[in-house]
């Protein structure tokens, strides 16, 4: 009981934002470290609530999206033998006859209908088609599909736009320094230190059983919550395209170009912009041309043979030519890693233009495919979704409980830690910070923006500069 007292007298000390001066460097090392993690928190919070819990949601697609739309995804009546694949698109031509099919998406299940995407007019739709009959069984609004909205809340806040993605980015960087800034402060350092971080005090009451509820979950899930946040920067605006360069620049992401025959083919299109399903290291592959010379468009029964006889992986999804150039593309990035292909066809003579599966990819390319994976919760079977719902749930938890601790202070203003007496030990961290900035570079930037604001604004207004650096009671 002594040891637990002092421990909790030694906590509340390091935590109090007393405007007490430093003794040693070791105080004031904790103190400009508190600071910055404070402001971390303060920003990155609210987006980690939102974060965890649409990502929570999200990670059992399958599952919830099986039960709600059952009477659009399962076949209401199976036969022994499934219709041609253009038979069933003739079915959807016929439903829809002002309608583009841009895509066919073909599963593993035998009691699954075939999904074809169309452009209704201006509004994207999925249709699905019993591969037996050929009856149209129904649509969905691709935009409004549950999993969707919790998708587009993950990415993009539901606004959506190029702001929304760049402040979730920033949320997941600050995270990242967060994690670090905590691990510092709350390492175990000697033995009666262990209480409070590797475990919980279970006595506790008040501010002290908050703070544990706080820091423990966050010691003992740091490194799932980093492995979270880097396995989705891949498709993140700014990180996304730095890990991009920095792959294909070590000749370890995505071949440039793969082909089992004939010369590379002319072509400054995108994979991700013509086709569905592209696994994430091939999206920004180009897109080989089709031979034009007054041939006729090979059937998709010709490309489901195609599929069928490379031994591409099901679920995949064969997206239609666009325009007199373009080609069938065969993708599938929704199987296991390993099994993730894409393949080019000339829409004429049906030849396989390109065709590169996942061992042909550099090693980096390898490892963020099974990142990728892992993020969406389906690299290892439930398993891996049960990991990832109780890491977000621990996420949740955290920052719920740093709400509760903050509250239980009763700052006045912001209750901000106050700054560090030390200017060196400032300075120092303030360039580590710069540091972690350079290497993310909306952090960086979001730096030099509080640190103007800081400067020219908030110690000019005297509000302002109580409301910020007020003391607590």
């Amino acid at each position: 009981m002594k040891e637990l007292k002092a421990a909790t007298e030694q906590t509340d000390r390091l935590t109090s934002t007393e405007p007490t001066k430093p003794k040693t460097t070791k105080a004031a090392w904790y103190q400009a470290v508190w600071r910055w993690h404070f402001y971390a928190g303060l920003f990155a919070a609210p987006f980690l609530l939102i974060l965890a819990f649409s990502g929570a949601v999200y990670l059992f697609k399958p599952q919830i999206e099986g039960f709600l739309y059952q009477d659009q995804y399962m076949a209401d009546e199976m036969g022994s033998q499934s219709l041609p694949s253009s038979s069933l698109i003739g079915a959807v031509q016929e439903a829809y006859p002002d309608a583009v099919i841009s895509s066919y998406k073909v599963y593993d299940e035998e009691s699954r209908t075939v999904e074809m995407s169309i452009m209704d007019g201006e509004t994207p739709k999925s249709v699905y088609v019993n591969p037996y009959t050929g009856d149209v069984q129904g649509e969905l609004i691709v935009s409004e599909k549950f999993t969707e909205i919790f998708k587009k809340l993950h990415s993009e806040l539901i606004v959506g736009g190029t702001f929304a993605n760049r402040l979730v980015e920033l949320a997941a960087c600050w995270t990242i320094l967060l994690l670090v800034t905590g691990l510092y402060m709350w390492w175990p350092r000697n033995r009666k230190s262990i209480w409070g971080t590797v475990l919980p005090r279970f006595r506790s009451k008040g501010r002290t059983f908050w703070r544990d509820l706080h820091a423990v979950p966050a010691f003992w899930f740091s490194i799932m919550i980093v492995i979270l946040i880097a396995t989705g920067l891949p498709w993140s605006g700014v990180m996304g395209g730095q890990i991009d360069r920095l792959a294909n620049s070590t000749n370890s992401g995505y071949p440039a170009f793969a082909t089992t025959f004939a010369e590379k083919p002319q072509s400054a299109v995108r994979a991700d912009d013509v086709a569905e399903d592209v696994p994430w290291a091939s999206q920004n592959s180009e897109v080989p041309t089709s031979a034009v010379g007054g041939y006729q468009t090979i059937s998709m029964d010709d490309v489901t043979m195609i599929a069928s006889m490379e031994k591409v992986a099901k679920p995949y999804t064969i997206s239609m030519p666009v325009g007199e150039e373009g080609v069938y593309t065969i993708a599938t990035s929704h199987s296991a890693p390993w099994d993730n292909a894409t393949l080019h066809v000339d829409q004429y003579s049906g030849g396989v233009l390109s065709d590169v599966r996942f061992n042909e990819w550099g090693i980096m390319a390898q490892g963020i495919t099974a990142g990728i994976a892992l993020h969406e919760g389906r690299l290892f079977g439930w398993f891996n979704q049960a990991l990832g719902l109780i890491t977000c749930l621990a996420i949740m938890g955290i920052v719920i409980s740093s709400f509760v601790m903050w509250r239980k202070r009763k700052p006045d203003g912001l209750g901000s830690p106050k700054k560090p007496v030390s200017k060196k030990v400032t300075r120092t961290v303030f360039v580590l910070m710069i540091i972690g900035g350079i290497l993310m570079p909306l952090v960086g930037l979001s730096i030099l923006i509080v640190l103007i604001f800081d400067l020219v604004i908030v110690k000019r207004i005297p509000p302002l500069k109580r409301w910020f650096h007020g003391r607590t009671a």
